[in-house]
C-alpha cells in the first residue's frame, strides 16, 4: 500500500481522536445545563411542594401502665415491691383503606425552565375494628389510656390545600397540624371521641385531602384490604413502588390506574411491629406504590445520548471521505477533514442550546438541517461536484434521521443501533469488495 495513504490514514485517525476534545467540552456543557435545570426545579419544588407520600391513617392509643417489680434492698436485704409507670402506644391498622384520587397537572416556569406540579383531589375512607380490651390479654386493670387519635403522615404538609376534617358518621372532627407520631414523620392528626375500651369497637372514617405536589405521589397500603384509584390528565405516567396497578388505562386524555392489596401481600402488621419495637423502621417507608409524572422529552438526556453516537457519525463521515479519495482519486486535505468534523460536533451544541427554547424535536430538526446544508455546501467545492455533495448530504441527512429514531425508541435503541452499524459495515464491504488494497499505490487502480 502507498506510504502516503498510510500516513493519511494515520492523520485521519488522529483527527478523530482530537475531535473528542470539543465533544467532551460540549458534553460538559450539557451536564452543566442539566444541573442548572435540576437546581431550578428543586428550587421551585422547595417554594411550593416536593413529591408527596401518604402514610396512614393509623389509630394510635397512648397508654400508661403500672409495672410492679420485686426488688431487694442493698443494705438490709429486705424485699420490697416497687411500682413504676411505663408509657407506650398501641397502633391499629385499618381493616379497609380506600383512596380515590384525581391528579391535575400544571407547569410553573422560572426563566427558561419549567417544573411540573400536580393537584391531587383525594377522597380517603375506611374502617377500623378494635378488639375488646385493645387486644390486651393480661393485667388490663393496670392500664390507663389517654385519648386516641388518628394519625396521617404527609411528607410535605405545605401541600395540604384544604381544611381537613375527619368524618366519623355524623360527627366532624378537625385535624390538627403534626402527625403526633414519630413513625409517620410530618403530617396531621385528629383526636377521636372516647369509647369504652373494654368492649370491641368499630367505626368508619372518611375525609377529603387536596394536596399539591411535584413529580411523584406515593401511597403506603396500610389497610388489611387496600384499594387505590388514581386518574390524571397526564399521558406519560411511570408506575413505581412495590406494587404495579392491577388495572391501568393510558390514552390521549390521561391515565387511570387501580391498585388492590391485602395484608398477605404487604405484611404490614409485621412491618409495623418492627417499627414499634424500636428497630429500624425502613419497611414502613419502603412499602408504598404510586405514580411518577415522567417528562417524555428530557432534552438534556436525549442530547447526552446523541453525543454517544458522535464517534459513529464522525467515523462514517471520514470513512466516506477516505473512500472518495481511494475510489475517485480525490485529494482531501486533513484540514478539510477537521473542518467537517467540527461542523458535526457543532450539531450537538446547537441541539442543546435550541432545545432549551424550542423543544427537542424542533431543535433537532433545525440543527440537523443547518449542519447538512453547511457541510453539503462546503463539500460541493471539496469534492469538486455538486452532485457528489448532494449525495453525501442525503446520506448524512439519513443518518440524522436514523439517530432521531434511535433516541425516540428507548426500548429498541440497542437493537436499532446494532442493525444500523451492521448495515453500514455491509455497505462499506459491498463498495470495496473488488478493491485491490495492495494496488492502491500503483499508477492504475484495478477494480475488476
Amino acid at each position: 500500500m502507498n506510504r502516503n495513504l498510510l500516513l493519511k490514514l494515520g492523520v485521519v485517525l488522529l483527527l478523530v481522536i482530537l475531535l473528542f476534545i470539543p465533544l467532551l467540552l460540549i458534553d460538559g456543557v450539557v451536564d452543566e445545563r442539566q444541573g442548572l435545570r435540576n437546581d431550578v426545579l428543586l428550587d421551585i419544588a422547595r417554594s411550593s411542594s416536593h413529591s408527596q407520600r401518604l402514610t396512614g391513617p393509623l389509630l394510635v392509643v397512648p397508654y400508661r401502665k403500672t409495672v410492679r417489680e420485686w426488688r431487694t434492698h442493698e443494705k438490709t436485704g429486705t424485699r420490697y415491691l416497687e411500682e413504676r409507670e411505663k408509657r407506650g402506644r398501641f397502633y391499629f391498622l385499618p381493616e379497609r383503606f380506600v383512596v380515590d384520587g384525581n391528579l391535575t397537572t400544571e407547569l410553573r416556569a422560572r426563566g427558561i425552565y419549567e417544573a411540573r406540579l400536580y393537584h391531587a383531589s383525594t377522597a380517603i375512607s375506611g374502617r377500623f375494628e378494635i378488639p375488646a380490651q385493645l387486644g390486651i390479654a393480661e393485667d388490663f386493670a393496670d392500664y390507663r389510656f389517654e385519648p386516641a387519635f388518628l394519625s396521617l403522615g404527609v411528607s410535605d404538609i405545605r401541600g395540604i390545600k384544604n381544611d381537613l376534617r375527619l368524618g366519623l358518621g355524623e360527627q366532624r372532627v378537625a385535624f390538627a397540624p403534626g402527625s403526633n407520631e414519630l413513625l409517620l414523620g410530618s403530617g396531621v392528626h385528629a383526636t377521636l371521641p372516647q369509647w369504652e375500651v373494654a368492649g370491641p369497637h368499630a367505626f368508619d372514617f372518611a375525609f377529603d385531602l387536596d394536596l399539591l405536589g411535584s413529580s411523584q405521589l406515593d401511597i403506603v397500603p396500610v389497610g388489611r384490604e387496600t384499594q387505590v384509584k388514581l386518574s390524571s390528565d397526564w399521558r406519560h405516567p411511570s408506575f413505581v413502588g412495590n406494587f404495579l396497578p392491577s388495572e391501568r388505562e393510558i390514552d390521549a386524555s390521561g391515565f387511570r390506574a387501580n391498585w388492590q392489596t391485602s395484608f398477605f401481600a404487604t405484611n404490614m402488621e409485621e412491618v409495623l411491629a418492627e417499627c414499634e419495637s424500636g428497630r429500624e423502621c425502613y419497611g414502613l417507608a419502603n412499602s408504598g406504590f404510586g405514580v411518577s409524572l415522567v417528562d417524555p422529552v428530557d432534552q438534556y438526556l436525549k442530547t447526552d445520548r446523541a453525543i454517544k453516537y458522535a464517534l459513529l457519525f464522525i467515523g462514517l463521515t471520514f470513512a466516506a471521505f477516505f473512500l472518495f479519495e481511494v475510489l475517485k482519486r480525490l485529494a482531501i486535505h486533513p484540514v478539510q477533514y477537521g473542518l467537517v468534523g467540527l461542523a458535526l460536533a457543532m450539531f450537538y451544541l446547537l441541539l442543546v442550546s435550541l432545545s432549551e427554547h424550542l423543544g427537542f424535536a424542533a431543535a433537532y430538526g433545525i440543527s440537523s438541517v443547518a449542519c447538512v446544508l453547511l457541510i453539503g455546501f462546503y463539500l460541493a467545492f471539496v469534492l469538486r461536484s455538486a452532485l457528489r455533495a448532494i449525495g453525501f448530504s442525503a446520506g448524512l441527512a439519513a443518518l440524522y434521521g436514523l439517530l432521531y429514531g434511535l433516541l425516540s425508541a428507548e426500548d429498541y435503541a440497542l437493537l436499532m443501533g446494532s442493525l444500523l452499524v451492521f448495515s453500514l459495515l455491509a455497505c462499506v464491504m459491498l463498495l470495496t469488495r473488488k478493491l485491490d488494497w495492495y494496488g492502491l499505490g500503483k499508477p492504475e487502480l484495478s477494480l475488476d
